[in-house]
């Protein structure tokens, strides 16, 4: 049993939303300014591509981890590593010089903001859980829900605001000033740990198998295009990411504490809603294509294009609690059906690329609102329809996973996106077949780029499918569900 008397406060709870605020308002605003990057630090868009969804792919693979270090070390030791993580992390992001040193500084400053956030995400939530009682807990816990949500609506509009007035470096030095303030303001925090809790055992020869397996997958779909698919490098990649699956999955099952539980996928509720999570938060491809697609097409500056996703961060706060409601009346199905619908809606409304920009516009800030509603109808129904469906004994791992996929859902989604629109643009001629069946009005020198956005953009309007398929085949009707409890 696990006992406290220290109770929480305004101040320490400001400090853990700045805390989460370093991964999801900064070091996701680049989504919106990599065209930026990519320009001012002379590299190729393929590896800029990487770079962006470099972070998000190591918060998947540790967060799984991390709550386990964190009971057997100490939620706070682990909470200020985190931060020292995304200090480091955005510096190295921050300082990287054009040249040779471009690329290795940018890569490992992601994954080091990446794995802050694996850090920074459960010790946070759940010291709020421990030093929180009550209705003080419920709102501490909207408040830092509302940091997350309302960090990544916010992180386009955010870099773009200071890439454009103070120059795009600044967005990451602004993360180190705030890891700064958190690490200040959460500094009378007493260490905290589940009582009996002995060595924790890391499973790294899952992880680093598991790691060389997604890294793999990642490089092979930012760089197939540019290398070319039948090129030697890009069979071994595929190779080593199809070897090293399988090595995961033997490794898994064999070990006494394996990171991923494979036996929670036996509940077929619990996979459904997974899977749903994984390819909803794919769609957010859909913010670096269009995005760039403002930049590079419209000749939008960094700014001009955040604004256009002011609607996303509004609505996705105002309208989180609804999400919750719904649950509470229709139960998980309908109102996860129906935010998938919405993000389809969005997502078609944002491939018009064939259209004039001004109505481009248009569109696309209405789009980026129903994205918003959509996610909020989404996140709670399908957070629930996860976790109350497994035993006590499965809680902890099965969120682990459900958080793992939300951050492996991005970075491939970005990955895979970014890749298409990455991989049309690079051609000298439009594609012949599309220009056939839709016309592109106005101007013609950027047909390209317009049909790159529209390829990239049906990808994540697949995905979105995806999840309406995934949810209609293993997740009950209310009464369904309530009848088996």
């Amino acid at each position: 049993m696990q006992t406290t008397t220290y109770k929480g406060t305004d101040k320490v709870l400001i400090g853990f939303i700045l805390a989460v605020l370093t991964f999801w308002l900064f070091a996701n605003s680049m989504m919106n300014v990599s065209p930026v990057m990519t320009e001012k630090l002379g590299m190729d868009a393929n590896t800029m591509n990487i770079a962006v969804s470099l972070a998000a792919l190591f918060s998947g693979i540790f967060i799984v981890v991390i709550g386990g270090l964190a009971d057997s070390i100490g939620r706070v030791k682990t909470f200020k590593i985190g931060l020292y993580l995304a200090i480091a992390g955005s510096l190295l992001v921050g300082l990287s010089p054009k040249g040779s040193l471009a690329v290795p500084m940018l890569l490992t400053g992601r994954a080091l903001q990446g794995l802050s956030a694996a850090f920074v995400m459960p010790t946070s939530l759940g010291m709020i859980k421990i030093f929180w009682e009550g209705k003080e807990r419920q709102r501490a816990i909207s408040l830092w829900s509302i940091g997350t949500f309302g960090g990544s609506g916010l992180s386009s509009l955010t870099g773009g605001i200071i890439a454009s007035s103070l120059g795009w470096r600044w967005i990451f030095f602004f993360a180190v000033i705030v890891a700064i303030i958190a690490l200040y303001l959460t500094k009378e925090l007493p260490e905290n740990k589940r009582e009996g809790a002995g060595k924790y055992k890391i499973d790294w020869g899952g992880i680093i198998v598991f790691m060389i397996a997604m890294i793999a997958l990642q490089i092979f779909i930012t760089n197939g295009n540019k290398l070319g698919w039948t090129n030697w490098i890009t069979i071994v990649l595929v190779a080593i990411t199809i070897v090293f699956g399988y090595l995961f999955v033997r490794v898994e099952k064999r070990s006494p504490y394996a990171f991923v539980d494979f036996g929670l996928f036996k509940n077929k509720i619990f996979t459904g809603a997974t899977l749903a999570n994984f390819f909803i938060n794919g769609t957010s491809g859909m913010l670096i294509v269009s995005l760039t697609l403002m930049q590079r097409g419209a000749q939008f500056s960094a700014m001009e294009a955040g604004l256009l996703t002011l609607g996303f961060a509004i609505v996705v706060i105002l309208f989180i609690r609804v999400g919750e409601k719904l649950l509470q009346r229709f139960g998980a199905k309908k109102p996860i059906i129906w935010g998938a619908l919405i993000i389809c809606a969005a997502i078609i409304l944002l491939m018009q690329t064939q259209i004039m920009t001004g109505q481009y516009v248009v569109l696309a800030v209405i789009a980026y609102s129903l994205f918003g509603l959509g996610l909020a109808f989404f996140a709670t129904p399908a957070t629930d329809a996860a976790l109350s469906n497994l035993p006590d004994s499965q809680a902890g791992s099965g969120a682990g996973i459900f958080k793992m996929a939300s951050s492996l859902g991005t970075s491939f989604g970005v990955a895979i996106a970014a890749g298409i629109y990455t991989a049309v643009v690079s051609r000298t001629e439009p594609i012949g077949w599309l220009s056939n069946i839709i016309g592109f009005v106005g101007r013609q020198d950027n047909v390209v780029i317009r049909q790159g956005a529209m390829l990239g953009l049906a990808f994540c309007l697949l995905l979105a499918i995806l999840v309406i398929v995934s949810v209609s085949t293993t997740i009950p009707d209310k009464k369904k569900a309530d009848s088996v409890k």
